[in-house]
């Protein structure tokens, strides 16, 4: 039975330290989604971004994510967007500290306010640079909280497991 309470400390340890480090995911403008009339400046207030967190822009398909740079988002200058996606439903994680730039590429959405200006902290404890890195593109679905419930949930079915047999295995 000592080997089993050894056991279960150990697994407990471990999801002690890895949950803690999932990066977070943040629906951009929360409920609202990306879309005209939110002040993404405000939106930003309080949130601290590290690098490994993950940006969901979910809009109408005539809007689009375009990562700029930091003269076309002040300027809010379309058509050079070092990427852009407009299915709907765009996944970025962020990469590199620093602070990375997006704006809706319909003319006239990014002087309306759809703009948003993301500072990205360092994930470790060195003071963050201040270069503009680009972040990837995804289009799945997928996030890290759905990995993270998957993972408690199959670890903690995983001990009950290991207990039960151990029980069973007394008589």
């Amino acid at each position: 039975m000592a080997s089993l309470s050894v056991g279960v400390a150990c697994v407990l340890l471990v999801l002690c330290m890895v949950v803690p480090s999932l990066a977070a995911v943040y629906t951009v403008g929360d409920t609202s989604g990306w879309t005209t009339g939110i002040d993404y400046s405000t939106w930003t207030e309080g949130k601290t971004f590290k690098v490994g967190d993950t940006l969901v822009f979910k809009y109408p398909t005539f809007h689009t994510v375009d990562e700029v740079s930091s003269s076309d988002y002040s300027t809010c200058t379309v058509g050079n967007a070092i990427r852009s996606d407009n299915s709907g439903s765009t996944t970025v994680t962020l990469k590199a500290a620093g602070t990375h730039y997006f704006i809706c590429g319909v003319v006239g959405h990014c002087g309306n306010g759809m703009k948003l200006a993301v500072k990205v902290e360092s994930s470790s404890s060195t003071t963050a640079t201040t270069t503009t890195t680009n972040p990837d593109f995804s289009y799945s679905s997928s996030n890290r909280s759905s990995f993270a419930a998957y993972f408690i949930t199959w670890v903690a079915l995983i001990v009950i497991l290991v207990i039960n047999v151990s029980l069973w295995q007394e008589f």
